[in-house]
């Protein structure tokens, strides 16, 4: 997935921590087979090469992913959509062989013509025997979830080797479960618009216990565009980098992968839509926003919530 993963947890003190290191490294190499865009071999990428009007058996993983990925789509209003990899890629910003980033010249491509195969609507699953249609041009792109669902799928399997707590972080995602050996909960600290964590008014702590958190927005991933930042979000709507994006969206949920998610749909409908679609949906989420002179902080009554827990 073009990053690193870390996992602290709580283990029996004869526990071969090799074993478990390689345990974990072998589940998330099977959710990259299946799910990366950078590997020309997975599953994924197979299915972006193939045939209009081919259809396409999935394994476990990537039939929960895309399914989920697809209901997220239809709750946000597109504002997530798994079939945006013809835009990421003419952005610049999917893999070096792909798009801008091919050393063509860069951006020397037509968002809009991109945009026509941008419809997660056009994707038909075909639940009894699990599979996928390929409608022609479509190109899936899961990185804003599939990361999430690798935090999920190494704390099932840690949880399967008889480890009762864990905090997983896989590229920033986290999934917290179980208590440490104090009996404390893992608390993970949420950093303010600085990046300055030792500021109390600034960072929020969160305790997790069978609880994940993701964050998204423009303060981290953005590249430079004729002399502006653009954000490394897009907005398949337009088909355009989201404009006025917030420094940050905090979305806290019982599992990594639709808080992954939820963190970029509600990035792209901004401060007061994403708010609204949060409240709407009972997502546990904080928005901040750097723009102009002021810093605005707003939290959903469930992500309020969570602060006292």
């Amino acid at each position: 997935m073009g990053t690193t993963w870390s996992v602290k947890l709580a283990a029996p003190r004869n526990a071969d921590l090799h074993a478990l290191h390689a345990g974990i490294q072998s589940r998330l190499d099977d959710v990259v087979a299946q799910m990366s865009n950078w590997e020309a071999g997975s599953d994924l990428s197979r299915y972006n090469a193939s045939d209009a009007g081919s259809w396409h058996a999935l394994r476990d993983d990537f039939w929960t992913v895309l399914s989920c990925a697809l209901d997220i789509a239809h709750a946000s209003g597109g504002a997530f959509d798994p079939t945006v990899g013809s835009l990421v890629d003419g952005w610049g910003f999917g893999p070096p062989s792909a798009g801008a980033g091919a050393g063509a010249s860069a951006f020397a491509f037509s968002p809009e013509a991109a945009r026509a195969h941008v419809q997660w609507r056009r994707v038909i699953l075909d639940p009894a025997q699990r599979r996928a249609l390929q409608p022609g041009g479509t190109r899936l792109d899961l990185c804003a979830i599939a990361k999430g669902f690798g935090v999920d799928a190494v704390a099932a399997h840690l949880r399967a080797q008889g480890i009762d707590a864990a905090l997983i972080e896989v590229g920033g995602e986290l999934y917290g479960y179980g208590r440490k050996p104090d009996g404390a909960p893992w608390r993970v600290i949420v950093a303010g618009w600085s990046g300055d964590e030792d500021d109390a008014n600034e960072a929020r702590v969160l305790a997790l216990d069978g609880l994940a958190v993701a964050t998204s927005g423009d303060r981290w991933h953005r590249r430079e565009h004729e002399g502006r930042a653009i954000s490394h979000t897009l907005d398949p709507r337009s088909g355009h980098p989201v404009v006025d994006a917030p420094a940050a969206v905090t979305v806290v949920a019982a599992d990594a992968m639709r808080a992954d998610a939820w963190a970029t749909a509600l990035t792209v409908l901004g401060m007061h839509d994403g708010f609204d679609a949060a409240c709407a949906n009972g997502l546990a989420a904080r928005f901040v926003d750097t723009r102009g002179d002021a810093v605005t902080e707003r939290m959903t009554p469930a992500f309020e919530t969570l602060l006292h827990a």
